[in-house]
């Protein structure tokens, strides 16, 4: 599913998702009316603005979710990454899951996002270079995996990955905003989602929620 299709069929379940929906339609809308430079800037990591997914990975039966400890925010975080050219974001997010966690099985649960998020990055060193502040128009899918599964960290993204129970998760997130505007919702959310493939069109109500890592857990020495 493309990009603008995926925006254009997602319905919103919250204020925010509304706001945000349109933000990211209008930026799409502007890439294109200006051309090649522009469209690669918008789908690689040219300022102020880029696409990125994310992933929500969960257990089958919904009582884990997959974290990881990341270098930059510090603190732990869901799984994602740059669209870095692939206009496919489901790819995205599941790439950026094998490549942060060394997971190898993973199901995309849905084609259809969980949720979409305008997201804030501050200006930030990275491999000895200035990245200036820019905004991520990041689309979130929901992804199943096997817990019994080995993980391993990704030295130059994170420290430790680890599955946690959706209390641990929401605990352990030094980041307020998103514990409470898009952690929450997700868990929310992943458990309305069946992995039958339900479609997201009766997926939620509008609004929203509020110790040791279970099962494999990786950490850098």
């Amino acid at each position: 599913m493309g990009v603008r299709s995926c925006l254009a069929s997602f319905v919103p379940g919250c204020e925010q998702e509304e706001r945000d929906r349109s933000v990211m339609l209008a930026l799409l809308d502007a890439a294109e009316a200006a051309g090649d430079e522009a469209l690669e800037h918008i789908w690689g990591r040219g300022d102020p603005a880029h696409f990125t997914a994310s992933a929500w990975v969960v257990s089958p039966d919904r009582s884990l979710v997959l974290m990881a400890y990341h270098n930059l925010y510090q603190s732990w975080a869901w799984l994602g990454g740059h669209a870095d050219g692939e206009r496919d974001l489901t790819s995205v997010a599941l790439r950026e899951v094998r490549e942060e966690s060394g997971l190898t099985d993973v199901r995309l649960v849905s084609d259809e996002p969980i949720s979409l998020e305008v997201l804030t990055v501050d200006g930030h060193m990275k491999r000895g270079a200035y990245v200036s502040s820019h905004l991520h128009l990041n689309v979130t899918y929901l992804i199943e995996a096997d817990p019994s599964q080995s993980v391993r960290v990704k030295p130059d993204e994170n420290s430790q990955v680890g599955w946690l129970t959706p209390e641990e998760a929401l605990a352990r997130s030094t980041e307020p905003w998103f514990v409470k505007h898009v952690y929450a919702k997700l868990i929310e959310r992943s458990r309305l989602v069946t992995a039958r493939n339900r479609s997201a069109q009766d997926r939620w109500p509008r609004g929203g929620l509020d110790s040791p890592i279970r099962y494999q857990a990786a950490r850098a020495d």
